[in-house]
């Protein structure tokens, strides 16, 4: 069951009780099981030990040798199914497993495809919903230097005139002056207002492209193709744009919802292990927020998350599919949107504070303690069970990432320097703080006019947490 918790694509489980169909099922197909010469348990461990299980149970069967032949033994046992493994892909290569999640808004709908090849592609995807069009690429210099070449080559191949305009890498360049001169840039490309603006890139980049195509030419039209997994599960889906101001994150910015979303899986394996971790506290937050199988998926299978291609798609769409629906239901965040926000209105702070420092912390770090910070919170009211908090936050350290405010590198500041950066939250109203909490994991709900003396006491024990 454990291994099943997933999106809902097994059709031999969509009954009332699918532990008991599961019962029925494996009673039925127990005798061809028997007939196995070789049996092997299946365990909740990790993809390799499972691999090295089956691996020692092969040869076993082999006649007794000497410990140095048998580990031989072993490693051609390991080339043999690799290379069986890379025949197999090999044959299927143009049958690559793909998702495609709409998001309904009407005349702004549009849709997100999900799976491998997305970027050598891309030419082919944006000239069907933009044809004749030109494009300006905004891209930053590390994708720029890994993955730029491919898309251009994609560009060129489907006829479509493409300009590059390449920024700094980090928040930094989400500021007025970088905007101005993307901007500026783009008006000399003679980008018209019929033509696309590709936001190819992590979330700065999307952020960043948005709002520039938001402005230029009072709205144009623009395509995002997210190579970070926090891009593809959050930033590039939903429409939301805009840069940063010393008074907060995101505080300028417009709604203007992409054309296309293209999310290719192959580039996350160019992707830091703090930024893939990063990304993955986005994934977790959908599970918190309203889904508890996809949550207990996560806990019993995040390690295929970090490393299998389809594990990868499954959670990037699921996560799409989650946010597509909040977002047709309410755009501009004025009501069930701001669940979305679970654990930014700590982690918002926390970045503030630390001057938007990615050394120090990225995004999905402050969002990663900021949920296990609204988690204890909650039960800290009274809202959800201890245990409940504990399982967030264990969850999330499983994979290596940060769930307490004194993880962070050189944190100095007080408990009421993190109430005063909540203050510049968007969310904010009247003057009143506004946070996501939780009645238990999936039941995320939105808790207005929180007072601020529960707040500051709360961050007063958290920094004093040994």
């Amino acid at each position: 069951m454990k291994r099943v918790r997933r999106k809902n694509d097994r059709p031999l489980l969509h009954t009332d009780d699918p532990e008991e169909t599961l019962r029925r099922l494996l009673e039925t197909r127990r005798p061809i099981y028997e007939q196995a010469d070789i049996r092997v348990e299946s365990r909740d461990e990790p993809q390799e030990v499972m691999v090295e299980a089956t691996l020692d149970a092969l040869t076993d069967e082999l006649p007794r040798l000497d410990a140095t032949r048998r580990a031989a033994q072993k490693k051609d046992f390991a080339k043999a199914m690799t290379h069986l493994h890379l025949e197999r892909i090999q044959a299927d290569q143009g049958a690559t497993h793909r998702e495609t999640v709409h998001v309904a808004l009407g005349g702004r709908s549009y849709d997100i495809l999900i799976g491998a090849g997305l970027v050598e592609e891309a030419g082919a995807h944006i000239a069907k919903v933009a044809p004749g069009a030109a494009c300006a690429i905004v891209t930053d210099e590390n994708v720029a230097r890994l993955h730029l070449p491919a898309l251009q080559e994609s560009l060129s191949k489907a006829g479509i005139r493409h300009k590059t305009i390449v920024v700094t890498p980090g928040e930094g360049s989400k500021s007025l002056s970088t905007f101005g001169r993307v901007c500026d840039e783009v008006l000399a490309a003679k980008i018209e207002r019929r033509d696309l603006i590709v936001a190819f890139g992590g979330g700065v980049v999307g952020d960043l492209a948005g709002y520039v195509a938001a402005s230029v030419r009072r709205g144009s039209r623009f395509v995002q193709i997210p190579t970070t997994l926090l891009s593809q599960v959050d930033s590039s889906v939903g429409g939301k744009t805009g840069i940063n101001s010393a008074h907060g994150k995101n505080l300028i910015g417009a709604f203007h919802q992409p054309s296309l979303v293209l999310a290719d899986v192959d580039v996350l394996r160019t992707l830091p292990l703090r930024e893939y971790r990063a990304g993955y506290a986005e994934v977790v937050k959908y599970g918190l927020i309203g889904d508890k199988r996809f949550f207990e998926w996560l806990e019993a299978d995040a390690e295929a998350v970090f490393h299998s291609r389809a594990e990868q798609i499954c959670a990037v769409a699921v996560s799409c599919e989650t946010k597509a629906a909040i977002v047709g239901r309410d755009e501009t965040e004025q009501g069930d949107r701001a669940l979305l926000n679970l654990g930014h209105t700590f982690g918002h702070a926390f970045e503030l504070l630390t001057g938007y420092d990615s050394a120090r912390l990225v995004h999905g770090e402050g969002v990663a303690i900021g949920m296990a910070c609204a988690a204890r919170f909650s039960a800290r009211l009274g809202l959800c069970a201890p245990q409940d908090a504990e399982r967030v936050a264990r969850h999330l350290a499983s994979v290596g990432l940060p769930t307490e405010i004194r993880q962070i590198p050189g944190w100095r500041s007080d408990a009421q320097a993190v109430l005063d950066a909540m203050y510049q939250d968007k969310k904010v109203e009247g003057g009143a703080l506004t946070f996501i909490l939780m009645r238990g994991v999936g039941e995320a709900f939105i808790a207005k006019s929180v007072e601020p003396a529960e707040v500051l006491g709360f961050l007063n024990d958290e920094l004093a947490r040994a």
